[in-house]
């Protein structure tokens, strides 16, 4: 009977202990709680924290694999919080932990590069380098998860696991989630999410969507060689003009032709190069282009199918051509596709924090994120988080020269990446208790 009753009193002690962190309770009903993270994050020491920091980095933009001084910012806060992490990785990334340092894990992401153009806002913050600016919301994703460090930080005795932040590098076309995973980094992470910020979303709103959310993008180069001569004797050339034209008409049958109208795909020529002179056919033309699709087995058809059309109708013309992935130098994107499981977390969760009516669909956006990286190795779920307050103004949309950011924005990207992380952990321990020695020692 003693047996059975230290049990039961065990089970009482267990129970006292749940109820008194509501925080990070996992159940539906424990909404009064969840709340709490948005108003943290609004509080002055955190929202005027992040600000400070999205501004120091607006102003210092560094492209992809160059991010070497938002790197030292980043880890400067890190130590400041006392929080752990792990740095070089992929050149200037940042991974830093929270929590037990033991199973399970869950993953927060933000980007750290900026863009290859030159900033047309003039404002106190404006880039301090010419031809470079963040235009694309990614200063703010580092503020925001830095913020969401500081309040985890500031509860990491009630974690039920580890959280480990990604500061990655290179997300604008070179592949930095790639190398993240490369470096074996996020080898035991059980789910892993992501956000951006969305400038014609509303303040306060959120949108994503289950299954395909962004379009998986590559690039190509094809060089195709004839016989240069003079233009009054085409008989004695051998016209590469002319077989680069009928390859890019032969491009858009492959989509209007051979694709399921239901299945979205795109090719698109965006460059052409050939000729000097209006009297002389030359010897060579290169043209150069993307192409989109939502499906993995799309994607990888629409490859296949882009080299043998080139080489097949440069043939026809007694052209030879060469065809570039370019692989090394521009990262080709899986489809970004949204766990199901996740996507109804995630409406719970963003529910909870935000109501109902603040969490939106999104349709299909053919641009590329190499979120999906992430998505191909784990569990993964990438959503937008609106940032519009028409009684202001309008903002412009992503890669824009005049791109602004809406600050009122960071509070709740730290609630969410808070709500998402804790409670993800929590639900983890209820499903599948840890057992000693089944874990590595680190990540």
């Amino acid at each position: 009977m003693d047996f059975f009753k230290c049990v039961k009193l065990f089970i009482v002690i267990f129970i006292s202990f749940l109820s008194a962190t509501p925080i990070f309770s996992d159940s539906s009903t424990s909404s009064n709680a969840i709340p709490n993270f948005l108003e943290l994050a609004k509080e002055p020491q955190v929202f005027d924290w992040m600000v400070d920091i999205r501004r120091k980095i607006h102003e210092n933009p560094e492209l992809g694999y160059e991010e070497f001084e938002t790197s030292k910012l980043i880890r400067t806060k890190l130590d400041e919080l006392g929080v752990t992490y792990k740095h070089p990785v992929a050149v200037t990334g940042v991974i830093g932990y929270i929590g037990t340092g033991l199973p399970p894990f869950v993953a927060l992401r933000a980007e750290m590069d900026a863009l290859l153009m030159q900033e047309l806002v003039e404002w106190e913050h404006k880039s301090k380098v010419p031809g470079k600016m963040h235009a694309c919301g990614h200063d703010a994703h580092v503020a925001m998860l830095l913020g969401a460090a500081k309040i985890l930080k500031e509860h990491e005795k009630q974690l039920q696991g580890t959280v480990v932040l990604v500061f990655q590098p290179a997300e604008e076309g070179g592949g930095g989630a790639k190398k993240i995973l490369d470096s074996g980094a996020l080898e035991n992470v059980s789910a892993i999410f992501g956000l951006h910020i969305g400038p014609n979303i509303p303040l306060g709103e959120v949108a994503s969507r289950s299954g395909p959310m962004l379009a998986g993008g590559g690039f190509f180069k094809a060089v195709i060689r004839g016989k240069g001569g003079h233009a009054a004797n085409p008989q004695h050339a051998i016209d590469p003009i002319l077989a680069a034209s009928n390859v890019i008409v032969s491009l858009q049958h492959i989509v209007s032709r051979e694709a399921d109208p239901l299945d979205t795909q795109v090719v698109t020529v965006g460059n052409i190069q050939g000729g000097g002179a209006f009297n002389v056919i030359p010897n060579f033309v290169t043209i150069g282009g993307t192409f989109r699709a939502f499906l993995r087995e799309s994607f990888t058809q629409l490859r296949q199918r882009i080299e043998q059309v080139i080489i097949g109708q440069a043939a026809v013309h007694r052209c030879n051509a060469t065809v570039s992935f370019l692989e090394d130098k521009i990262s080709s994107y899986p489809p970004t596709i949204n766990n199901d499981s996740l996507h109804d977390y995630f409406q719970s969760v963003a529910g909870s924090l935000l109501g109902v009516d603040k969490v939106k669909g999104h349709h299909l956006l053919m641009g590329s994120e190499d979120f999906a990286f992430y998505q191909e190795a784990m569990p993964g779920y990438v959503f937008i988080v609106g940032m519009e307050d028409v009684s202001v103004e309008r903002l412009r949309s992503w890669h824009s020269p005049y791109f602004k950011v809406n600050e009122d924005v960071l509070p709740y990207g730290v609630a969410l990446h808070v709500s998402l992380a804790t409670r993800y952990l929590t639900k983890l321990n209820q499903e599948v208790p840890t057992v000693d020695g089944k874990y590595h020692d680190e990540l």
